[in-house]
């Protein structure tokens, strides 16, 4: 995960005060009783873990215990924090299929040669078909450029972001605001923000309105990829409580908290952490990429950032070579 995942996870344990992973501990116990005695009675030839490390680790290293093949696709985030458990990944795993380009170099320290196949974000973009009545949909007029708001989806997330993302509205009164929603949250929490004349909340439709958007301000996370995909200047802010800040600055070992700068291994997108997310600053930045000079910029590294994604079509490459894999391995074992 990343520095902005990682802090949001924190947060979450805190607030709840670990009591909730607590009553959960007895189900997941159950669930990884039920899904061994799965594997023991079936006898595969291999298990496919799919990403989930906390419960897929564990029963990597059963299978290993048992002799079972074990093929990992979408690998745990331990480039992130706590590194050294690739090394125990590597005892368990006998394939890694890897989603981030830079993931095949970390695992190159570790003396373990591991599968590039591509990001699956890729492959939703490419895919996506924009719906052509977007802005009659959501009342977008022609007349006003969009910009995407992106705050999260989180409940603590867009408490702490869209305050400040109301404040920064207030400062582009000639452009149309775009807010991705999520319609199960609590009409409450986006209620401010959604009284602007210039503010649309844009329901479970993201990709589309990224489509439509000129710029973007969004939350760390997956989606900062999304938007670099659909080449759309963004500035990615974010802040937390000291606390959790202070817990993921001990133990994450990343110098971004973007995907885009993790990917590109620079600054290629503004990002504005802790006391340096005000409203002043988002907006300074908002209008460097939406008229100024920065905004060329920008796009000319997105270029470069999909030609380091490179390959398309990654779950399908990944089911290819694990076939490829398993076929020789059974074949030298016969």
């Amino acid at each position: 995960m990343n520095l902005s995942n990682f802090i949001a996870c924190v947060n979450e344990k805190i607030a709840s005060g670990y009591l909730e992973e607590l009553k959960q501990f007895k189900k997941i116990k159950s669930f990884l009783k039920l899904c061994k005695d799965d594997i023991t009675d079936y006898k595969p030839d291999v298990v496919i873990l799919v990403d989930f490390g906390g419960f897929n680790l564990r029963i990597a290293k059963f299978c290993k215990k048992n002799g079972i093949r074990v093929y990992y696709y979408i690998s745990p985030k331990v480039w992130a924090w706590n590194q050294s458990r690739a090394k125990g990944i590597k005892t368990n795993v006998d394939r890694m299929f890897c989603i981030m380009p830079f993931e095949k170099e970390f695992y190159k320290k570790f003396d373990w040669e591991v599968d590039y196949v591509g990001n699956p974000v890729m492959d939703a973009v490419k895919a996506h078909k924009v719906d052509g009545t977007f802005k009659v949909k959501w009342n977008f007029s022609d007349d006003q450029p969009i910009i995407a708001l992106l705050p999260g989806s989180r409940k603590q997330e867009l408490k702490s972001m869209l305050p400040v993302m109301h404040q920064v509205v207030k400062k582009f009164p000639n452009y149309q605001f775009g807010v991705a929603a999520i319609r199960d949250m609590d009409e409450a929490v986006y209620a401010h923000i959604a009284n602007e004349s210039n503010v649309k909340l844009v329901m479970e439709d993201t990709y589309n309105l990224l489509a439509n958007a000129t710029s973007a301000v969004v939350t760390s996370g997956t989606a900062t990829l999304e938007t670099a995909l659909w080449n759309v200047p963004q500035v990615v802010p974010y802040h937390t409580s000291k606390v959790s800040f202070a817990i993921a600055k001990a133990l994450i070992k990343v110098k971004y908290i973007s995907l885009v700068n993790l990917i590109s291994d620079k600054e290629v997108v503004k990002e504005l952490i802790q006391n340096e997310m005000t409203p002043k600053n988002i907006s300074t930045e908002l209008l460097a990429i939406t008229e100024g000079n920065k905004r060329a910029e920008i796009l000319e590294d997105y270029k470069v950032l999909h030609n380091i994604m490179g390959q398309e079509n990654a779950s399908e490459k990944a089911a290819k070579l694990m076939v490829g894999y398993l076929t020789k391995e059974l074949a030298n074992h016969t």
